[in-house]
């Protein structure tokens, strides 16, 4: 596996797996430290200081992490908490004392205004989320776990957390020519990416039925990019392009079975590796380069599909660059042939599950662009679906092997 990554970013995810764990507990149990605190503060000092500005921060503070509920009772505490010292201080006939609990409750009616915004808003988002997941899955559905005889897996990670689409896409296609698939990256963001997509993966399921080679995939490809380019005008032209890589893995006889081989075509994108079942690895890099889909129109050279040996138990595992340009906290990008290579992994599943947290320990959990994954296994003879597979982070999260 190579030299682990530094894993000074652990602290970033809990123990839950959820970022930020310990800031979290740290945030929710600072409402009542500060109640107490101001409690402490004002009987340990003469009556001419006040505790007030803690107990007016402990409801503020549980407004935006707390529900409505949790709010009030922690802004009535600071009330009864201010109003009680003041009595204790024989103070409550006094303007100042009286003033200081009254700043107490305003600012408490105000958390409880400041929740129900950061509420409504948490439920905007949460809509946005669903309907952004809904659009997701419309538009990049996850593959089946056999397809043509073939095991497949995929993954789609996206940067942030709180978005669930992107540019990154993936297909998987039983056809009469054998499993065809498509992995790709468009450039930009946002809706245009995401219309792009659409028409990526529009076009691949049409031609990959029709066309009798991976070249005329490609070219079918290539036009209805074309055509979208076309139809947009003005200041919504579109200028996009995509990187993606075609594969094919064909059948032999009337069977059914496999001819043993895989045929790519790549246009500008990350080669896929090959993972053997003894633990060699090997890029599928391209004899030639090829610009991206959508550039075809600054090229005069054709497609060309290359063919290579797809054994029994081999992996094939498709990535975005989102793979190859995740970063640690030193700058060092990750490198999946140098993590991967060696490693014996039974089911695309597995391997997957795996690389999704290596990555994770390398980033520290900090990811600054999607990654999409697609693995697709040729079982071999008499192997089982599903088998367990050892992990390639151990579970201290140390980066080393037992």
């Amino acid at each position: 596996m190579g030299n682990p990554p530094k894993a000074g970013g652990q602290g970033r995810w809990g123990a839950d797996g959820r970022p930020y764990g310990r800031t979290r507990r740290f945030i929710r149990a600072m409402p009542p430290l500060m109640i107490l605190g101001g409690a402490v503060y004002d009987l340990a000092t003469p009556a001419e200081y006040t505790a007030a500005p803690l107990f007016s921060a402990a409801p503020l503070i549980a407004a935006p992490f707390f529900s409505t509920r949790t709010t009030l009772l922690t802004g009535l505490a600071a009330v009864l908490a201010s109003g009680v010292l003041q009595l204790s201080h024989g103070m409550s006939s006094r303007i100042p004392a009286l003033t200081e609990t009254l700043t107490v409750a305003t600012v408490s009616v105000l958390a409880l205004l400041i929740n129900r915004v950061v509420r409504r808003s948490g439920e905007r988002l949460a809509s946005a989320r669903v309907v952004a997941e809904t659009v997701q899955r419309a538009v990049l559905p996850q593959p089946a776990e056999r397809i043509g005889g073939l095991q497949c897996a995929a993954r789609y990670e996206a940067a942030h957390a709180d978005a669930f689409i992107g540019g990154d896409l993936f297909a998987v296609q039983d056809t009469p020519y054998g499993v065809r698939l498509v992995v790709g990256d468009v450039r930009g963001k946002g809706i245009e990416a995401i219309e792009a997509v659409a028409v990526v993966i529009g076009a691949f399921r049409e031609a990959a039925e029709q066309e009798r080679s991976l070249e005329g995939v490609a070219r079918r490809l290539e036009g209805a990019l074309a055509r979208e380019g076309e139809r947009r005008e003005g200041i919504d032209a579109f200028e996009g392009f995509t990187t993606a890589v075609l594969a094919e893995i064909p059948r032999g006889d009337a069977d059914g079975t496999f001819e043993g081989c895989v045929r790519t075509v790549n246009r500008g994108h990350p080669p896929p590796l090959m993972l053997y079942a003894n633990g060699g690895l090997e890029p599928l890099e391209p004899s030639e380069p090829a610009l991206p889909l959508g550039m075809g129109e600054l090229a005069s050279w054709p497609d060309r599909t290359e063919t290579r040996p797809f054994p029994p138990g081999a992996t094939l595992l498709f990535h975005t660059d989102g793979l190859s340009e995740a970063r640690n906290e030193d700058g060092v990008f990750y490198d999946p042939v140098e993590r991967l290579a060696g490693r014996i992994f039974p089911g695309p599943e597995e391997l997957l599950d795996a690389l999704v947290d290596d990555v994770r320990l390398h980033t520290g959990g900090v990811q600054l662009d999607d990654m999409a994954l697609l693995a697709v296994s040729r079982p071999s003879r008499g192997q089982q679906t599903r088998r367990r597979t050892m992990r390639m982070v151990p579970p201290d999260g140390s980066g080393h092997q037992p």
